[in-house]
């Protein structure tokens, strides 16, 4: 009898132990609304992967534990700073406000620079809990940055708002969590920018494209005038050369071919191509074929002209429209 007895108790304890695990595996998890208006984003940086943005974010949400003030993680800052943050913990409900001034790290496209477009990416977590305790949800009424001071030479195409979760491939030490992963709800924020690059276009390829000009001029000084000829070319040559340093030192490395390389590139070979010219052009005049060597001279500056103005043409148009 008691036998029986302990065993209905062991039976009766096992059943209240699963039902509490069953309910809190059931409870509802917590939603934090948010919302953000972006007043600045400055200093994008090329070189060091980088741009500084300031925001006004918002969190509403009831469960006292959250403590964003501590635990808000923003995942891609390399520094975050609040200036300013106001709670109002009324209607059973906490209301949080704050100023977020962030040095964001970021990847840039720079395959058209300058007429490149670039996605700028902005998210927050949680850092104390995960997506089994708390859900971001997009707080979308109203517009989200200040059209007239929010970026200064670029134009924003499109923003985006939106939540989702994030999985770390790590159980961060806790051997309670059978798979080795962890997964965090995240408030994430999209810009797609673009500026009108021709003026920054021109700062950046003129003295390019005079160095590639003063090269051309060699085909309608006479052959014989050897110095002059080669003097230009080797000129421009440098020049450009040290005209694609200058540009690639406000670029991050980049392993891919950019259209800055093409079009160098295409400078070089044209200038290169000037020099052949000359010294087959000199030749001929060595042979006495004067005549012969300013036909070859009008033709072959005829042919790279056009043919290097098509080309940096068309390298341009793609870029523009990618």
């Amino acid at each position: 009898m008691l036998k029986a007895v302990k065993t209905l108790i062991l039976i009766f304890i096992a059943g209240f132990l699963s039902a509490l695990k069953a309910n809190a595996q059931n409870a509802p998890i917590d939603t934090v609304q948010c919302g953000i208006y972006i007043t600045s984003i400055h200093d994008i940086n090329f070189k060091d992967k980088e741009y500084n943005i300031n925001m006004w974010l918002w969190l509403k949400y009831k469960n006292k534990k959250f403590d964003f003030l501590h635990n808000l993680e923003v995942p891609q800052a390399k520094s975050v700073t609040t200036s300013f943050s106001t709670i109002d913990s009324s209607n059973n409900r906490i209301y949080m406000l704050m100023k977020l001034q962030a040095v964001m790290k970021d990847s840039w496209a720079t395959n058209n620079f300058p007429f490149d477009k670039q996605k700028l990416r902005f998210s927050i977590e949680n850092s104390q809990f995960d997506s089994k305790a708390l859900v971001f949800k997009a707080d979308t009424l109203g517009k989200h940055f200040d059209p007239r001071f929010t970026l200064r030479g670029w134009n924003i195409d499109s923003i985006d708002i939106s939540t989702g979760i994030k999985k770390y491939e790590t159980a961060f030490g806790d051997d309670k969590i059978p798979q080795p992963h962890t997964e965090y709800s995240n408030f994430k924020v999209l810009l797609t920018i673009d500026r009108d690059a021709m003026g920054l276009f021109w700062k950046m390829f003129l003295g390019m494209y005079v160095a590639f000009l003063i090269a051309y001029m060699c085909f309608y000084i006479h052959a014989d005038s050897i110095d002059s000829r080669f003097g230009l070319s080797v000129g421009a040559l440098f020049a450009v050369i040290g005209n694609k340093y200058i540009v690639d030192s406000a670029l991050p490395e980049s392993s891919s071919f950019t259209l800055v390389d093409m079009l160098h590139g295409i400078t070089l070979v044209f200038i290169l191509t000037v020099i052949i010219c000359t010294a087959y052009s000199l030749k001929l005049v060595k042979r006495n074929e004067a005549e012969r060597a300013q036909r070859f001279d009008f033709i072959c500056g005829q042919i790279l002209i056009c043919t290097y103005a098509i080309l940096n043409a068309w390298f341009i148009w793609q870029a523009t429209r990618g």
